[in-house]
């Protein structure tokens, strides 16, 4: 019998079991086709804290190894780690300097901010922010390879936007895979039991096109 997955929860309550943990660490690897690092982990509802796990087993590579999860338990160093890296900065770069050029385009260049940071710390930040004619809007982009993906990639999303800083803005996250159209997007949040706010918006590439052309300049 497979031990059922646990949710992060705010407040006190008991350490993470190790078998909870590898539940967890498995329905990630299913999700995004690798194991967490420590930053992914702190945004996965399906797992505590990083800090929480060292506390509780002694980090996230310890974890690992104990759990013998994968030949190459450090996704910080090693070939693999590089070589991802890699062509995942690559990849985001690209769809990054598309998004920038269309909004530019569309606003004017002294309207669209990239690296939109939401306090002093410059560590929360969305891809863009855009000076319109309305309340201006926040853009987080992001690749999803799969459906399975996606899935992944919103719960991060929502982790990351959760706190009421994180939304003075209407905030548009734009999957940039066009594999992935918007009726597909569509079906996937429909049969999502943690929904999008009233303030959130999930869109294909083609849908934030027409979105834009909709939200008049300054």
């Amino acid at each position: 019998m497979s031990t059922p997955l646990r949710q992060q929860k705010v407040g006190n309550q008991k350490p993470w079991t190790i078998e909870e943990l590898e539940a967890g660490l498995k329905h990630f690897y299913t999700q995004h086709g690798h194991y967490p690092t420590a930053t992914e982990v702190d945004s996965f509802p399906y797992l505590p804290s990083s800090k929480s796990i060292q506390r509780s087993h002694r980090g996230l590579l310890s974890v690992r190894k104990q759990l013998k999860l994968e030949s190459n338990n450090d996704f910080r160093t090693g070939a693999h780690s590089s070589a991802r890296a890699h062509v995942i900065n690559k990849r985001n770069n690209v769809f990054e300097k598309e998004v920038y050029d269309f909004l530019v385009k569309r606003y004017g260049k002294p309207y669209v901010h990239r690296e939109y940071f939401f306090s002093d710390d410059k560590r929360t930040r969305a891809d863009f922010f855009v000076y319109d004619a309305g309340t201006g809007f926040c853009v987080d982009i992001f690749y999803a390879s799969t459906k399975k993906n996606v899935l992944g990639c919103i719960n991060s999303k929502l982790a990351k936007y959760a706190s009421i800083y994180m939304r003075q803005y209407p905030i548009v996250f734009v999957q940039m895979n066009q594999k992935i159209g918007q009726g597909m997007l569509d079906t996937i949040m429909n049969n999502k039991k943690n929904k999008l706010a009233k303030d959130q918006q999930l869109m294909s590439w083609a849908t934030f096109e027409v979105f834009c052309k909709k939200r008049k300049p300054l």
